[in-house]
C-alpha cells in the first residue's frame, strides 16, 4: 500500500498505516475498560496479578510478554509479598492488556457489528502542518459506515496481524471511491464502541 503517499514524509508529512491506526484505536477503547490504577501502585499491580492468575490463558499471556519468573515468584506476585522489577512490571502490564483484549474480543465484534448495521468510522488524513503550503494537499476528514469487517478486524487486531489489518484497510479504502489513493496513510481513525 504505497498509493500517493509513495513518499510519505518527503515533505514533512505524517500519518500512519490505516490499518494500525484502527488498532491504536482499538487499544484506547480496551483500556477505557480495564484497570484504571497504574501497573505502579500497590492496587493496580494487585489487580492485575489477580486477573492473570484467575483468567483463563493469564499463565500464557504473561509467558508470551516474556516473564520467565519462576512459579513461587509469581505467586508472590500475586500474593502481594514482593514487587517485580520494573522490567518485569512492563511486562505483566502488557500481559494484562492483551489478555484483557483477548477476552473482550467476541464483545467488541459483537458492539462493532451492530447486529449487521456497522459502525460508523472517522479517517483523519495524514498531518501536513510541516508540510510547505505549495506541496499541501486539500484532503477532508471522512466518515464511512463499516460493515462486514469487523469480525476479521478485531481478530487481526488480537493477533498482531499486521498484514491482515492491512488488508481490511484496502477494503476500507475501496469504499471511500475515487478519493481513496488519499487516506493510504492517516493521522487517526476513529470510532465510537458502546459500552
Amino acid at each position: 500500500m504505497a498509493g500517493r503517499w509513495m513518499e510519505l514524509g518527503k515533505y514533512q508529512a505524517r500519518g500512519i498505516e490505516g490499518g494500525v491506526a484502527m488498532a491504536i484505536h482499538l487499544d484506547s477503547e480496551v483500556m477505557k475498560r480495564g484497570i484504571k490504577s497504574p501497573i505502579t501502585s500497590k492496587r493496580g499491580l494487585s489487580a492485575r496479578m489477580k486477573y492473570l492468575s484467575e483468567k483463563k490463558g493469564g499463565a500464557e499471556a504473561m509467558a508470551a510478554a516474556g516473564i520467565t519468573a519462576q512459579p513461587r515468584t509469581v505467586k508472590k506476585w500475586v500474593n502481594g509479598e514482593s514487587t517485580p522489577r520494573p522490567d518485569n512490571l512492563a511486562k505483566i502490564d502488557a500481559a494484562y492488556w492483551s489478555l484483557k483484549g483477548r477476552n473482550l474480543a467476541p464483545r467488541l465484534k459483537q458492539l462493532l457489528d451492530n447486529n449487521g448495521a456497522g459502525t460508523e468510522i472517522e479517517i483523519y488524513p495524514v498531518d501536513q502542518s510541516q508540510v510547505p503550503e505549495k506541496y499541501q494537499r486539500d484532503i477532508d476528514v471522512r466518515r464511512i459506515n463499516l460493515r462486514n469487517v469487523w469480525e476479521d478486524f478485531v481478530d487481526a487486531w488480537v493477533e498482531d496481524d499486521f498484514r491482515a489489518l492491512d488488508e481490511i484497510w484496502d477494503e476500507v479504502l475501496n469504499q471511500l471511491g475515487s478519493d481513496y489513493d488519499s487516506y493510504t496513510y492517516v493521522q487517526h481513525v476513529g470510532f465510537a464502541v458502546p459500552q
